[in-house]
């Protein structure tokens, strides 16, 4: 690192690997999706309803963590945030507040809709913007294989909320 009256110069080497730290950060909130979509369908009656609301809640708090996660990332993009990255924080940001308005209002099926979409935006877009230096490189390896897990357990929960 170098600084001086201007700023500061960070040079930083990124591993295509992903570290055990965001393998722990990254599949452990996928969890308590797979354990609510699994405890709503097998609990069923009051208790199911719960764990339903408790996973929807939790999807839109992981959204919104993971809207922050790319504004934060941003700061940090060689040459600074670029329109993509600022756009892409935006939409997740909705997503996520319009889901958790949605499960405020008893709108189950909404919030899940929301949050399947805004996870598969992730799905999709995070190894694209890994390739062009506006994630971290292990983005494009962690996002397929973790994204998934959460966009399956809300469809287990959609399907159950909307009956089909």
């Amino acid at each position: 690192m170098r600084e001086d009256a201007a700023g500061r110069t960070i040079t930083a080497h990124e591993s295509r690997e992903t570290p055990w730290l965001s393998v722990v950060f990254g599949y452990g909130p996928m969890l308590p999706f797979l354990a609510g979509a699994a405890g709503a369908w097998l609990l069923r009656g009051e208790l199911g309803e719960l764990t339903a609301t408790l996973t929807i809640l939790w999807g839109c708090a992981i959204l919104l963590f993971l809207s922050g996660v790319r504004r934060g990332v941003s700061f940090r993009t060689e040459g600074g945030p670029t329109l993509v990255q600022i756009l892409t924080m935006l939409a997740l940001f909705c997503l996520g507040f319009a889901a958790l308005l949605a499960a405020a209002f008893g709108q189950a099926v909404w919030a899940l809709g929301l949050l399947i979409l805004g996870f598969g935006l992730i799905a999709v877009l995070d190894p694209i913007a890994a390739g062009r230096g506006e994630v971290p490189l292990f983005f494009a390896r962690l996002r397929p294989l973790q994204i998934p897990l959460a966009i399956l357990s809300l469809a287990a929960l959609l399907t159950l909320k909307a009956g089909l």
